[in-house]
This record gives C-alpha cells, structure tokens and sequence, in this order.
C-alpha cells in the first residue's frame, strides 16, 4: 500500500498535515463522552469474560479470536439491558462504546502474541510452574510495552498513510450502524449474541457437567482395522469449534479438513505400519506430526513477512524518523492535546524495560545481557507488527516469535526456558502495539480521543493480567494435559517443538521427521509464494498454510468441526447475505462465548468439589 501524499516525505512527524487539519474540523468529537467510569468497568469485565473466553478457545484450536466486534456488540447489549432494568439513564454513546471495547481488547488478547503458547511451552518443556504473581507482573508488563510502543507510530501509520487496519475499520462501522439503530440492528445482532450464547452455556452443561450428550460421536467406519475414532477422525460434540470455524475463511476452514484428513487418515496409518510409531492415539501421531507441521507454519509465516518486504523497510524507516532531531518548524499544534504525547514512549521503556529484564533474569534464567537485547529487538518487532497488521490485519506472531527463538538459540545455547520466554516478549509486544493501533483506528474513524483509548488499553491490560494467570492454572492444572485430545494446545506444541529443535537439534530426531520437516519448510514456502503472486481467481483454490499446520497438530475431530463451521458460514453469506451479516459474527462468537465460559465455570465447581 503506496503512502498518500501527507506520508512522511511530504509531512513533518509532529506538523499537522491537510487529513489532521480536516480530521480536527470535521470528524473529532471533542465534548462526546470517551472514556467513563462506566465504560471502563463495563469494559473490564467483558474484557475478563472475553480473556476467558479466548483463554478456552486457544487450548483447543490454536486461534485467539477477535475481541473488538464482539466486544462493542456485547457492550451496545448489555446497556440496552441496563436501561431497561433504569439501572443507567444516559445510553452509551458510540464513542463511549469505543473507549469500552478499547478496555475489552486490551484485556481480551491477553491470550494471544505468544502469551499462552509461551506459557504452555514453558510448562511442557521444563514442568516447571512459575508462581502466579510474577507471572501476572510479566503479562501485564509485556502488554504495556507494546502499548507505549505504538505511541510514536501511530499518527505515521493511521493520520498520515491512513493505513487500513481493516478490523479496526470494521469495528468502527459495526459502532455506527448499531448505534444509528438502536432499535434495530444493534438489538438483534445483540440479542442473537445472547440467545446463541445461553444455547452453548446450556449445552456444555448437559455435555460435561451432567454427561447428558455425549463428547464424541463416532462415525461408524473402520481405517487399517480401526475404527476411524480410534485415529482421531469423529464428529466433535463441542459448539465453541463450529463457532470458531464460523469466523475463519472458508478457505482456512477447508485447509483444516484437508490438513486432518492428510494427517490422520494418510500419515498416521503409514507411520503405524512403518513402525515410525507404535500405538494409535493422539499424542503418539502428533509427536511426530509436529515437526512438518511446525515447520510449514514457520516457513510460510518467515516467507509472508519477508515477501512484505515494503512494509519492513518503511517500519524500519519511521523507527529512524522517531529519533531523529526535530526542526524549529515542527511547532505543537491544536492536534498535541489530543494525541499522545511522543515523550511518552521513551519514558515508559525506561520505567518498564528494567522490570522485564529483571523478571527474565529471576524467573528464566536468562543471562541479564541476552535480556537487555530483548528490549530493542521488541521495540523493532513491535513496529514491524504494527505496520504488518494496518496493510494485511495480520499480526506476523507466527513470523516474529521464531524469529526471536533462532535468535537466543544461537546467542544463549540449551536455554529452553530463556528461547521460549524471550520470543514471549517480542511477540507480546508486537501484538499488543498492533491491538492499540488497531482500535485507535477506530477511534480515528469515529472522532475519538486517541490519549483516552491509550488510558483505556491499559485499563484493559491490568484486567486481562489478574485474570489470565488464575484461570490457566484453574483449566491447566496439569501440564501433562496439553497436547491431548482434551487440550490439544497445538500453539503451544509447536513453540515448544522449536524451541527444542533450535536448542538441542534436529539430529536426534527420527530419519522420517527430519525428511517431513524439510517437506514441511518447502511447503510453507510454496504456499506463501502461491498466495501472493497466483492470479486472484486461484487464490480461493490455493489451501492456508495456517489451516494446514494447524491441522497436524489439532485432533481430526477438531478440524472436521471447524470446518463445518466454516461452510455453514460460507453457505450463509452466498444465499442469505443480509442474514449473514446480521447474525454469522454474533452468533458465533455467542457459541464461543457460551461454551468457554461454561467449560471454566465447570472446571472451577469440579475443583472445588461442588462437582464430581
């Protein structure tokens, strides 16, 4: 995406540019109301709910899901309820809603940037559990990094290239249609959220709490003298998969089948008469299905980012112009009161960036230099994300996290704690600036103040913190669970399958692995080159690397599940478009929503003992 003509050849970083100049006259709202008490209660709640929510939803699929559409839906929702019950009288406005999703997605993707496939990796490679406070200190430290990282980039980014940011546009739009009718839109897409929601809730109640419904429900079909079960492939009892796959392409959805089916019903059977593997269960085929399934996600992830080699040249040359002196000309103007100031950045890496060394010394034993490199290198992935994220809506995780990992594999040797925790932090940080952006986007489109949403994200931050670390060790109190057919955690299986390859090696591992792994890497390559330069019309035809190497390290059953998600969804949008677009997003984050929270809420009366 070409730079428009008030980017950073033609605009001074701190001048006010002809889109900002017609942006304060005719889109800020400077006297609606932005980030309240309300809205910052309301929105760390729904936040808290969603952080569970995505916490549930990543064990099992590998995906954190979106939290800004579902987040101002929900928030639209849930005040209609409280005026109803005339425990509020002023309606949320839409620049209140703004600030409250802002709270939610900063709590939200709590989840995600390598937070919990670190954590979990952590766990399965040292079994070791790090006590909960400082594990809260670090989340919550990471996050604001990445929150005071997007400072200085963001008016580059969103007011002087108007970079797309397409969830953060999205959500902008879903604000103004359901607040402009409030008696229509946004109550249905309201009230299918909540319906579909105490559906999932209810249903995982029979499911798990009363064992009414059955987890799994086999198909009655035999492969290599087995029943098809026995290697993976059912129909999965658990709604939270079919709403995930709602909200995926189509064609991640159907990579998903053909990735399971390749796995399940072609590979495993011929490892299982190969000898390569001597039982058939899940953890013994996806021991070794890891390896070219880690290995595609990571070529085709290294060779995106490097294929947007554009975008990383202009990240790397706005990071330049961040630092370089300012002229006399570039007085503060009308825009410096309402936009964060660019001091902030530098003072909130000095105050911060000595805590997360000092937690990556004490808690991973990370040698105190290798941890001061970590801190530049986040500043750097972080912009980089964030420009990534605005052209694309992509946040590179899967780029940057092993990026980081062959990083420390080479300067801290055998350190897995140090290789995992490390990737931790660039990803943490790169995720966290792109969400900020992200809504700031948002807030742009809708006229909101930019220094409010920054507040606001770091509300979010501090209640996604407190929540995250309590209930991953209320739903994982085991790390022997992960990587099972109950908690398949396949993010979690892949960083720490890398972790060990660029720690000890792939010498050790079997002839066969280190063949798949390097058809795996070709793989991921081809895939990504395909999706960039094939003509449009094949692009559709062409299966996701992500969908694919998922798909080796999730259970069949999960992957059949997702996809029929996914095709309900595709169905709906080509025969019933209007419908689709009025319930596809709430209904299924509903489901998810429903399902997670329950499965939680069950996990916590089972260890109390209120559940057997």
């Amino acid at each position: 995406m070409s730079a428009s003509p008030t980017s950073p050849a033609s605009t001074p970083a701190t001048a006010l540019s002809p889109a900002e100049s017609d942006w304060l006259a005719h889109t800020y709202q400077p006297h609606a109301a932005n980030l309240t008490a309300r809205a910052v209660l309301i929105g760390m709640l729904i936040g808290a709910a969603m952080c569970l929510s995505n916490l549930y939803v990543f064990f099992k699929t590998g995906w954190s899901m979106g939290v800004t559409l579902t987040a101002c839906i929900l928030a639209f929702g849930t005040f209609q309820l409280l005026e109803r019950l005339r425990l509020v009288r002023r309606p949320l406005g839409p620049l209140e809603n703004n600030a409250l999703t802002t709270v939610a997605s900063g709590a939200g993707y709590m989840t995600g940037g390598g937070n919990m496939a670190a954590f979990g990796a952590l766990l399965m490679v040292t079994t070791i559990r790090p006590e909960p406070l400082p594990m809260i200190a670090w989340f919550a430290l990471i996050a604001a990094l990445g929150v005071f990282a997007a400072i200085p980039i963001k008016r580059q980014l969103i007011n002087h290239e108007n970079l797309a940011f397409p969830t953060g546009t999205a959500t902008a739009e879903t604000i103004r249609s359901i607040h402009e009718a409030a008696a229509g839109a946004g109550r249905s897409k309201a009230a299918w959220l909540g319906w579909s929601a105490a559906f999932a809730a209810v249903f995982t109640w029979l499911r798990d709490a009363w064992h009414f419904i059955p987890g799994t429900i086999g198909l009655p079909l035999t492969l290599a003298g087995r029943a098809l079960a026995d290697w993976t492939l059912a129909l999965k009892a658990e709604v939270v998969l079919l709403g995930g796959g709602a909200l995926m392409s189509f064609r991640t959805g159907w990579s998903l089948l053909l990735g399971g089916l390749l796995t399940y019903a072609v590979l495993a059977p011929s490892l299982l008469e190969r000898g390569i593997i001597s039982t058939v269960s899940y953890k013994e085929i996806v021991a070794w299905a890891l390896w070219p399934g880690a290995a595609i996600l990571v070529a085709s992830g290294l060779t995106s980012f490097a294929l947007d080699y554009r975008s990383i040249a202009r990240s790397f040359t706005g990071l330049a112009r961040i630092f370089r002196k300012k002229s006399p000309a570039e007085s503060p103007t009308r825009l410096a009161a309402v936009e964060c100031p660019e001091w902030w950045f530098p003072a909130g890496f000095a105050i911060l960036s000595p805590f997360v060394v000092a937690l990556m010394v004490w808690l991973f034993q990370i040698p105190l230099w290798a941890g001061l490199v970590a801190i530049p290198l986040a500043v750097v992935m972080g912009f980089v994300a964030a420009r990534v994220t605005g052209e694309t809506d992509v946040t590179p995780t899967k780029a940057l996290g092993p990026v980081t990992q062959l990083i420390y594999g080479v300067i801290t040797p055998g350190n897995l704690t140090g290789n995992i925790m490390s990737a931790n932090v660039t990803g943490g940080v790169g995720l966290h600036s792109a969400d900020l952006l992200t809504t700031l986007k948002t807030g742009w489109l809708l006229g909101a103040k930019p220094r409010h949403q920054f507040y606001a994200q770091l509300f979010g931050v501090i209640a996604g913190a407190l929540i995250v670390v309590p209930a991953f060790n209320l739903i994982i109190p085991d790390a022997s669970v992960l990587g099972g057919e109950d908690w398949p955690a396949p993010s979690c299986v892949v960083w720490a399958g890398v972790s060990k390859a660029f720690s000890d090696g792939i010498a050790a591992l079997h002839p066969s692995a280190r063949t798949a792994i390097l058809v795996g890497l070709a793989l991921g390559v081809a895939l990504a080159l395909l999706e960039k330069f094939a003509p449009k019309k094949l692009r559709a035809y062409i299966p996701s690397a992500s969908g694919l190497g998922i798909a080796m390290v999730i259970p069949g059953s999960n992957a059949i599940a997702m996809f029929l998600g996914s095709a309900l969804a595709e169905w709906l949008r080509r025969k019933k478009p209007a419908l689709a677009e009025k319930t596809v997003v709430p209904v299924a984050s509903g489901l998810i929503a429903g399902e997670s929270l329950m499965g939680i809420a069950i996990a916590l009366l089972i260890v109390t003992g209120w559940l057997a």
